[in-house]
């Protein structure tokens, strides 16, 4: 086990946990849940997350991360219907039986075999050039934390680029309460204690929210996450992947957690060179990312009140600096071959866009984009071959 195994899952974990939780809330809120609901909401998220990371990964001996649907919980948090959270719980368990049906059809698993690793890769990287432009946003509006942390990142790494990002974040977080910018934390019970909630069968709800959440969980989600491992040279077993996702989300669900799914971005960190230059070891990252999640889980409200104390611009540029070198694999892999070009150059324009439609994120956008292109490209070659 190298160092860089614990880092770079330390890393993930931090940085999907503070970037995202306000999403999270939000969507507590909005499906109805009091105080201790909404903290029962994130501790199942986050044993979702550990349980099906540490099955995938030691099953498979892949960097196989999960983590909750941001595009989704954002999807819960702009609903204005919901009648409570028991109807809300049923549209989430209507959705994480729909993920457990999926992985049951062949075809759908064929079909994402056959996206394209030029296509795929370029969706990875609309998706991680978003992060990484905000980090540069933010050096605009608080240069004296950004462009410190900046620098220091590019000296690290060039000495000790397993602990740089790691490194980074401690003196981040030094120069932010110098500062004056991190804020008081508020109080909270120190374990967050589980609250199961029986779902209700609402018609409205399980067609207004369950079924949009398994459509956005599918496409903003989990089809970004096989193009992660794509990118970094794996074959994920889709089938497997959504199987135990779904389950593990039918299983959280009861404590008023919607679907987890397949991480893109967090899995990004895991899965790239700087978590151990040898892929058939980047498996490893799986356990450890698991149980800091499962810890996570157990103290959820205490670490909510923790990281909403943090300013805004550092967790975005420790998002930033993360994502920088998997982001420029990215672009390589989508940009490797000259006549392949223009399909992965449609998708990253549109997954980078962040334009949302009918409720579905620019990722899959992005990928309707691309093989639209590709299915193009392909026809007017066989046309010139006859």
């Amino acid at each position: 086990m190298r160092l860089s195994v614990f880092s770079a899952a330390i890393v993930a974990v931090l940085v999907g946990f503070g970037g995202t939780v306000p999403v999270i809330l939000a969507a507590a809120q909005a499906s109805g849940a009091n105080a201790a609901q909404s903290a029962s909401f994130l501790m199942g998220l986050c044993l979702a997350m550990a349980a099906s990371t540490l099955v995938l990964s030691l099953r498979h001996r892949m960097p196989t991360i999960a983590a909750w649907s941001t595009p989704g919980a954002a999807l819960v948090a702009s609903a204005t219907a919901i009648p409570g959270i028991e109807a809300a719980v049923g549209a989430f368990v209507l959705a994480a039986g729909l993920v457990v049906l999926t992985a049951t059809l062949a075809p759908l698993g064929r079909l994402i075999d056959r996206i394209p690793t030029s296509v795929a890769a370029a969706m990875l990287s609309g998706i991680l050039l978003r992060l990484v432009v905000a980090m540069v946003e933010q050096a605009a509006v608080l240069p004296a934390l950004v462009l410190p942390m900046v620098g220091l990142f590019l000296v690290a790494r060039l000495f000790v680029p397993a602990t740089a990002a790691l490194l980074v974040l401690l003196f981040g977080g030094g120069l932010a309460l110098a500062m004056g910018l991190v804020k008081p934390i508020a109080a909270a019970p120190l374990v967050t204690i589980p609250v199961f909630v029986m779902p209700a069968c609402d018609i409205a709800t399980l067609i207004g929210l369950g079924l949009p959440l398994y459509l956005v969980t599918m496409a903003s989600q989990n089809l970004p996450g096989f193009a992660v491992l794509r990118a970094s040279g794996y074959a994920p077993p889709t089938r497997s992947i959504l199987g135990v996702t779904g389950v593990a989300s039918l299983a959280t669900a009861l404590m008023g957690a919607p679907t987890t799914g397949l991480a893109a971005i967090t899995a990004a960190i895991c899965a790239g060179k700087d978590a151990h230059p040898d892929p058939a070891e980047r498996w490893r990252t799986g356990p450890v990312y698991a149980a800091a999640w499962a810890l996570f889980g157990i103290f959820a409200a205490l670490l909510v009140a923790l990281f909403a104390a943090l300013p805004p611009a550092l967790l975005a540029t420790m998002a930033g600096l993360a994502l920088l070198g998997p982001l420029a694999g990215a672009l390589g892999t989508a940009l490797s071959v000259d006549r392949e070009r223009m399909a992965p150059a449609a998708t990253l324009a549109v997954t980078a866009s962040g334009v949302t439609l009918a409720g579905v994120g620019s990722a899959f956008w992005g990928l309707c984009a691309g093989l639209v292109v590709v299915t193009l490209e392909r026809w007017m070659a066989s046309r010139t071959a006859t």
